[in-house]
């Protein structure tokens, strides 16, 4: 079963009643939670925020943070658009507009962040809360979109929210706590029931990496911190001791080592990358990173770039699936295999 359908599945059991607001002729957003569940309050890097109503018009920023409510049978009446992973140029990841075309709702209106955030559209849409738990809002972006409505920013570290950060916090802004629980559960439940059809997954290292193919003095890789890195230990999988040692050093979620010291990556089982097989030949012909053992017998995942293969690749409360479906974690679980 995919997420989404286990999604709706969660919607149905939850028996969520629909009603609509329209924002600025072309988003919708269903009445999100129970009155009940307000006033909450919640904590993140910038403080606290308190929720005094139940919200009736529910808008997001940065990635992803429109899944949670979709996913719980809330449309927003604002969400940022897609410029990268997004296969047909409507703005929309498949995912997403699959979910919104479930709920029978029009497409939200979208933030083009681009060049940052665009709080005048944000405020044309009149939220009653603004989510952002996954993110990396500057305390200035913060304050400005206060302004607009109670926003709820990352909890410690920026990007650095987990899958279950996000669900949590963005879901009980809206008065959706125990059905973002539910859907965590549920979430928890698909993917393991993947994992369980690849054994060669357990145990392996893993590291998301990025290669620049016109500069490869560096080996760029996902810290610990990043969902993309650390989804790996939801399929069994561990980081390598060089990625492991500079995520605890660092509050980054993306860092650099020197090709010159890419032995210290010789016990990296599958490194995942965007790119295509171009790429990974000429990562092979190259004389430092070519030594690399997993480079080397190509137990690498090429994730074709700004395509919605590699957008999956994040995991969203509606990308990741864990049914019979989910290309991904098989990728991953075929690379795993060449490893031995």
């Amino acid at each position: 079963m995919s997420i989404a359908a286990s999604a709706a599945l969660l919607v149905a059991l939850a028996g969520c009643a629909q009603s609509s607001d329209t924002a600025g002729g072309s988003g919708t957003a269903a009445s999100a939670g129970s009155s009940d569940a307000f006033p909450v309050t919640i904590d993140h890097a910038f403080g606290e925020t308190t929720i005094t109503a139940k919200p009736k018009r529910v808008a997001t920023v940065a990635w992803a943070n429109h899944e949670v409510p979709l996913a719980l049978g809330v449309v927003p009446v604002g969400m940022s658009k897609a410029s990268w992973g997004d296969d047909d140029g409507d703005g929309v990841l498949p995912w997403v507009e699959d979910r919104i075309t479930e709920l029978g709702a029009k497409a939200p209106v979208l933030f083009d962040e681009t060049d940052g955030i665009d709080f005048e559209a944000v405020a044309d849409t009149r939220p009653d809360v603004i989510l952002a738990a996954y993110s990396g809002l500057s305390k200035s972006d913060y304050e400005t979109l206060s302004k607009i409505a109670p926003t709820i920013a990352y909890p410690k570290t920026a990007w650095g929210t987990t899958l279950e950060e996000m669900i949590e916090m963005d879901s009980e802004a809206i008065g959706l706590g125990a059905e973002g629980k539910q859907l965590e559960s549920r979430l928890r439940t698909d993917v393991a029931d993947a994992v369980a059809k690849h054994p060669q997954l357990q145990g392996k290292t893993a590291m998301f990496g990025y290669f620049d193919p016109s500069d490869l003095s560096k080996v760029g890789f996902y810290s610990t911190l990043d969902q993309r890195a650390r989804f790996f230990e939801q399929l069994g999988m561990t980081a390598p001791k060089a990625v492991e040692e500079a995520s605890a050093k660092s509050t980054e979620f993306y860092l650099t080592l020197s090709a010159e010291d890419a032995d210290r990556l010789d016990d990296v089982d599958v490194i995942v990358t965007y790119g295509d097989e171009a790429l990974l030949k000429k990562l092979q012909a190259d004389p430092l990173i070519g030594k690399i053992p997993a480079v080397a017998r190509g137990s690498v995942v090429l994730l074709p770039d700004s395509t919605p293969q590699a957008a999956e690749a994040n995991p969203t409360p509606l990308s990741i699936s864990g049914g019979e479906d989910d290309t991904y974690i098989d990728t991953v679980a075929a690379a795993a295999a060449k490893a031995g």
